[in-house]
């Protein structure tokens, strides 16, 4: 049996007294659903991001489904997306009735492969739905080049990304960025979603879409949705925003860490490319044949010491039983098939102790 007192949870959203002082202070006021705090929040944000817009809705699936709706993606388009992602990220692609192209991904940073890309392009491919995955940007400045070349739109999910960066760039400021501020994120507002962009014209479709098309009290343009962000959330999230840079900050120490002293044969540990700032949302590593034990054997050694860990993500998303009966099932990504067979995610979030690190190093590397 593990110590009761070795319990080191995955992740863990880290909620202080400023954030408890402004949901107070929302409720206190009586304006609870969206107004002036979540301008707020949509001007600090997207201000921090580096684009002129910020377009707050209800959470991370929404901000993708609400961009690719502001920017017309249709029945009959193609959009080239990883498979290797939460199945939102292809889900949205099929609200808007289009066609999810998966592209392999890289094996070093399980990123969209640029080459792979080239080759799933068509005459009916509109966009590029890139996902930061895990904290790490793809290669934006390749990608970005690729959509140019082909007249693409370019999206990032950037919803394991906040404060990730790629030449000096923050995530999602290339193309149309996608936040999601889930309890998990390395923000939170419980629930939330966030669209940047530095077009004023789609952030002005988004406000639309995310407000039942209204452009003036009881007079509504266009087909829209109730979308929106509450004053609450955003007062969470203007607290959290303060304190961002921090948390990414110890979460990087943590994986430098790791990455120093986890030193296990058969064990890859993630890397940080060459102009890119990785924020560690998850600390993947991904068990080779040489390791020991199998990574489900992995995963039980280590929870049943009292260690936390997860498997994102276990099956790309073609293989997912509803991507089967849609016809996607004979998608071949090797890369990402191996890759979601080998991958296991350790704790790196910021409240976890030096004891707790040391503790982590130690039974990962007497794993036998």
């Amino acid at each position: 049996m593990v110590d009761e007192k070795v319990k080191i949870p995955i992740s863990k959203p880290i909620i202080g007294d400023e954030e408890i002082r402004r949901v107070v202070e929302v409720l206190k006021s009586g304006m609870v659903a969206h107004g002036d705090v979540v301008n707020k929040f949509e001007e600090e944000f997207s201000n921090y991001i580096g684009t002129s817009n910020g377009v707050a809705v209800s959470n991370g699936t929404v901000a993708l489904d609400v961009a690719l709706k502001a920017l017309d993606i249709g029945e009959g388009d193609e959009v080239i997306t990883t498979p290797f992602s939460f199945i939102a990220t292809a889900n949205a692609i099929l609200f808007q009735r289009a066609k999810p192209v998966f592209a392999d991904i890289e094996d070093k940073t399980y990123n969209l492969n640029p080459e792979s890309i080239l080759e799933k392009i068509t005459p009916k491919t509109k966009a590029v739905l890139g996902v930061h995955i895990f904290g790490h940007p793809f290669d934006v400045k390749t990608i970005h080049e690729i959509c140019q070349d082909h007249g693409l739109i370019l999206l990032e999910d950037s919803a394991q990304a906040h404060g990730a960066e790629f030449a000096g760039r923050k995530a999602g400021s290339f193309g149309v960025g996608c936040f999601s501020f889930y309890a998990t994120k390395n923000i939170t507002t419980s629930e939330g979603g966030m669209i940047t962009t530095s077009d004023r014209e789609v952030a002005e479709k988004c406000r639309l879409l995310r407000n039942h098309g209204e452009v003036a009290k009881y007079q509504h343009a266009i087909l829209g949705y109730n979308f929106r962000m509450t004053n609450i959330q955003a007062a969470i999230g203007l607290s959290q925003l303060e304190k961002l840079d921090k948390f990414n900050n110890m979460r990087r120490r943590n994986a430098e860490f790791f990455n120093r002293h986890i030193n296990v044969e058969g064990l890859v540990k993630p890397v940080e490319i060459r102009k890119a700032k990785h924020v560690y949302h998850q600390y993947v590593v991904r068990v080779e044949d040489e390791f020991p034990m199998s990574r489900e054997q992995f995963e039980r050694y280590l929870k049943s010491n009292g260690i936390g860990c997860a498997v994102h993500y276990p099956t790309p998303i073609y293989q997912q039983p509803v991507y089967v009966k849609l016809g996607f099932g004979n998608s071949k990504c090797p890369v990402a098939e191996d890759v979601s067979s080998k991958v296991l995610s350790l704790p790196v979030h910021p409240e976890l102790t030096g004891e707790q690190l040391e503790y982590i190093v130690q039974t990962v590397n007497s794993a036998t």
